[in-house]
């Protein structure tokens, strides 16, 4: 039984040496390298750009207070329709000390003036009425009652606008109701009931009570290479796309290219603006991200083949034209004058013909890959 068990475990090993020395032997053996071929088309090679953006109102105005005061009431909120004068909030004045001294000072006086006022008028009455005044001389003291009455009219109404922040003469102008100024959809109301807001003056901007915006009027934003802005020109068409809609795409034609470079991660970048053609019942959101696809160069029908068959050699272009078939096919390497390239297809101009066929890459087997 050892004796048998020894041959066994011999002859394993053999086989195991055996079968390692063929399979290194046809490793070490040549294979055949096969190459994609292909046949030069027409095509029609467009050139292209990619640039991320976002989709914006045209315009979008901020709101803002003609007084200072906390917010009592809102009447509308974001995403509202509002038409120009609507009034969006109620502002509850908070009357400076100062002016309100003032003003209560100033309606004081005017009443103390309307007062001498009053009498210097019945006593000049009753002398122009004994003819003993001239008619010169009652019109001055009429007048100057007249003028005591407005005085006080007007005090009281800037005593009620420093107070209230309104006056009965001016109730329907009020200053404590904030207004939309333009006709859109408000986007957004930062404020809530009970906080204080300010005025705009020369030392800030003020505080906004809403955004409101025309969203049927919408410019696709974003920024463009240095490389590529020498090849744009206003009034090109553009595709913009709006992933976040299910890839929703929309017509836009370019109206605005930058002047100026602003440096992004390093790379200079031009700012472009487009108008976006929405489609009729199309509800689109402010700040929406979007791509826009834009056509810098084209050309119809010209003869090309995929890029990956060229091979560059510094400002020179080749490819090999494959001569023959099966055991006697051989590549002639042929110098080609190319041109447009969308990154997949390159223009041929000369050097090839629709009746060759040019060698691409290696063909790669899966065993290859392993």
């Amino acid at each position: 039984m050892k004796k048998y068990s020894k041959l066994i475990i011999a002859a394993i090993v053999a086989l195991i040496f055996i079968g390692t020395f063929v399979f290194l032997w046809q490793k070490s053996q040549p294979k055949e390298v096969v190459y994609n071929e292909f046949t030069p088309k027409l095509e029609d090679i467009q050139k292209t750009t990619i640039i991320t953006g976002k989709i914006e109102p045209r315009n979008e105005v901020n709101i803002k207070p003609q007084i200072s005061g906390i917010i009592t009431e809102l009447y509308k909120e974001p995403g509202d329709y509002v038409n120009a004068g609507d009034v969006i909030a109620k502002v509850k004045v908070i009357p400076d000390m100062g002016q309100l001294s003032s003003a209560e000072a100033r309606v004081r006086l005017a009443e103390i003036n309307l007062k001498q006022a009053q009498i210097d008028y019945d006593r000049e009455e009753n002398l122009y009425n004994m003819k003993l005044v001239s008619a010169d001389e009652y019109d001055k003291v009429k007048q100057s009652l007249h003028q005591a009455k407005e005085e006080k009219v007007a005090a009281i109404d800037a005593l009620q606008v420093v107070r209230d922040g309104v006056s009965k003469s001016n109730a329907s102008a009020s200053s404590t109701l904030i207004r939309s100024t333009i006709s859109g959809r408000i986007l957004d109301i930062p404020v809530k009931v009970g906080n204080m807001v300010i005025l705009s003056n020369n030392f800030n901007d003020g505080t906004t009570i809403a955004s409101v915006a025309n969203m049927n009027d919408l410019i696709f934003r974003g920024n463009i290479d240095e490389t590529e802005v020498g090849q744009l020109v206003n009034d090109m068409p553009m595709k913009i796309t709006i992933g976040a809609l299910q890839d929703l795409k929309f017509d836009a034609n370019l109206e605005y290219i930058s002047p100026k470079a602003v440096e992004n991660n390093g790379a200079n970048q031009f700012e472009i603006k487009a108008a976006v053609k929405l489609a009729e019942g199309s509800q689109i959101r402010s700040g929406y991200s979007a791509n826009a696809e834009i056509v810098l160069s084209s050309v119809s029908k010209v003869l090309s083949v995929p890029e990956s068959a060229i091979e560059f050699s510094g400002d020179s272009t080749f490819v090999y034209i494959i001569k023959g078939e099966g055991k006697d096919k051989t590549y002639e390497r042929t110098q080609v004058t190319t041109g447009l390239s969308d990154g997949v297809n390159i223009e041929i101009k000369k050097g090839v013909t629709q009746k060759d066929k040019v060698r691409g890459p290696e063909k790669i087997n899966d065993e290859d890959k392993k």
